[in-house]
């Protein structure tokens, strides 16, 4: 246990974003000597990058890798690899940005440290970031490769509470790779309050150099339903869904439609 809350660590929380021990002024040290850096980042959550992100030449994410975590990569940085991940949440530019301090009151009640309320309500991780057009460092599901992917145009099959999505991905670079692509749901008009999208469907494809697949992504009823507080039930409320499909909740490459 440390008495700063430098690491991660169960039991407590770090009190921001930053790494401990003069480490963002020695990356900066480092780039200025040689700007070909790629960071490394060991950890369990987003971190304040800010300071050197424009400057290091790739950033990877390893999270807790493990015992294997050296080869691993080394395999990625050294290119026998394509890496493929995508983050499961939103790096904000600062701990500020964050919904649970823009909305709510943390990191406690005025006056009552043991109380905390969160008025962020669904507006969590990406859907607050999204909907309330706060620009992220990372986004959600954000993700580089040594490739690059090109999104064909999408088919829409709607059913009676149901639709099923079809669109065509190519690796237009020169590695194989894989890729991961996100279908997100637009409600156009709803009768509460709903984020402006959320991830209902996602699919990894793996692809040779100039290789096409169709994937298939399919969408039940409660890819469309929300919450009614006053019904105490989930509702599929009528009306135009937008389908959108990228590589990350803001990078979003084609866009379509289904009317429940």
């Amino acid at each position: 246990m440390w008495a700063d809350n430098a690491y991660d660590a169960e039991g407590y929380d770090k009190p921001d974003m930053k790494m401990p021990f003069g480490q963002d002024e020695l990356i900066q040290a480092v780039l200025k000597a040689n700007p070909n850096t790629v960071v490394v980042l060991l950890g369990g959550g987003p971190i304040d990058v800010s300071a050197w992100a424009g400057q290091a030449k790739g950033i990877v994410e390893a999270w807790y890798p493990g015992m294997e975590g050296g080869n691993a990569l080394a395999s990625i940085l050294f290119g026998e690899v394509n890496p493929s991940g995508k983050l499961p949440f939103t790096f904000p530019v600062k701990l500020e940005d964050s919904p649970a301090h823009k909305l709510g009151e943390y990191p406690s009640t005025p006056g009552n440290p043991l109380k905390q309320n969160y008025k962020e309500d669904i507006f969590v991780g990406y859907r607050y970031f999204d909907t309330y057009k706060v620009a992220p460092q990372f986004a959600f599901g954000h993700g580089l490769s040594y490739t690059s992917f090109d999104y064909g145009k999408l088919t829409v099959q709607p059913g009676k509470q149901s639709a099923t999505v079809k669109v065509t991905v190519r690796n237009s670079g020169k590695v194989a790779g894989a890729e991961v692509v996100q279908l997100y749901v637009h409600d156009d008009q709803a009768s509460v309050k709903r984020p402006e999208k959320e991830l209902k469907a996602f699919q990894k494809v793996f692809l040779k150099p100039g290789e096409s697949k169709t994937l298939t992504l399919s969408l039940g009823p409660n890819a469309f339903r929300y919450y009614d507080e006053a019904k105490k039930q989930w509702v599929l409320e009528p009306g135009t869904f937008k389908l959108l499909v990228g590589s990350s909740s803001r990078d979003i490459r084609q866009t379509g439609e289904v009317k429940l």
